[in-house]
C-alpha cells in the first residue's frame, strides 16, 4: 500500500530553525510540561522499555534531539551495544555531543540528516522516536525503511503527541497547539497518524494512549523469518 506524502506544513529548513535557535534551552523548556502534569521522563522511560533491548544490542533514535534518551538506552544495551542518534538539526546534535562526552559513552554515533533519507544498518536490534517523527512529513517512509532494517521480532517504538478523539479534551486542542508550537507543532500536522504505519509494516502491534488520548506509544514488531528458523 503506497502512502500518499503529507504536505509539509514547515519546510526542513524551517523546522531545523527552530529547533536550531531552541537546542541550548530543549531539556530546561521540555521539562517545563511537568507543570501540567505532563510526564514526559516517565513516557520517555516506558517508551525505551516498550523496545526489549539486550545487552550489546544497536538501537536507533530517530528525531534524537539532545539525547535526552541516551541514558535509558545505554542502561538497555550496556558498553557493548551501540546507539545511533539521528537528528535533522546540528545545534541539536551538538548538545548531544555534549552529553556524550560528558558521561564519557563511547558506543554513540550521532548521524545529521532528513530521517526519511537515512539509510538504517542492517539487522538492527531496536528503533525508537520520541516526539519528533510527527514533524517528518515522509513518516511512513521512516516507518517502512526501518521495518525492512530490523531484525526478526525486534521492535519498533514510536512516542509521541496526537489530537484527542474524546470531548471535552478536544475543545482545548488550540490551546494545546499554542502550547507546543515552540517545538514546531503544528494542527494542520494532527493528520499524521505514524501509528497506522506502525500497523501496516509491523506485527504484534499495540498502542497506549496517555494524558487524556494527547500522547500514546505506538510498538510494532518485525514479523519473524519462518523459513529462516527452520
Amino acid at each position: 500500500m503506497n502512502v500518499k506524502d503529507e504536505p509539509e506544513v514547515l519546510s526542513k529548513e524551517e523546522v531545523a530553525g527552530i529547533y536550531r535557535q531552541r537546542a541550548k534551552r530543549y531539556d530546561f523548556t521540555a521539562n517545563l510540561y511537568r507543570i501540567v502534569g505532563f510526564r514526559e521522563p516517565a513516557y520517555r522511560e516506558m517508551a525505551v522499555d516498550a523496545l526489549t533491548l539486550q545487552r550489546g544490542d544497536t538501537v536507533v533514535e530517530i528525531g534524537c534531539g539532545t539525547g535526552l534518551n541516551f541514558p535509558l538506552l545505554q542502561k538497555a544495551v550496556g558498553p557493548d551495544g551501540k546507539i545511533i542518534g539521528v537528528d535533522l538539526t546540528d545545534a541539536m546534535l551538538a548538545q548531544a555531543e555534549s552529553r556524550v562526552k560528558k558521561q564519557g559513552w563511547t558506543n554513540v554515533e550521532l548521524v545529521q540528516g532528513d530521517a526519511a533519507q537515512y539509510q538504517f544498518p542492517n539487522g538492527v536490534d531496536g528503533i525508537i522516536s520520541s516526539f519528533a517523527i510527527t514533524l517528518v512529513p515522509k513518516f511512513d517512509q521512516v516507518v517502512r525503511n526501518g521495518a525492512e532494517a530490523l531484525s526478526p521480532g525486534k521492535r519498533c517504538v514510536i512516542l509521541d503527541f496526537k489530537l484527542p478523539s474524546k470531548r471535552p479534551v478536544t475543545w482545548f486542542v488550540p490551546l494545546l497547539v499554542l502550547v507546543t508550537r515552540p517545538f514546531a507543532v503544528r494542527l494542520e500536522m494532527g493528520s499524521r497518524h505514524p501509528w497506522e504505519s506502525i500497523d501496516r509494516y509491523f506485527v504484534n502491534t499495540k498502542m497506549t494512549e496517555f494524558y487524556l488520548g494527547i500522547a500514546y506509544i505506538s510498538v510494532g514488531e518485525r514479523e519473524q523469518d519462518v523459513a529462516g528458523t527452520n
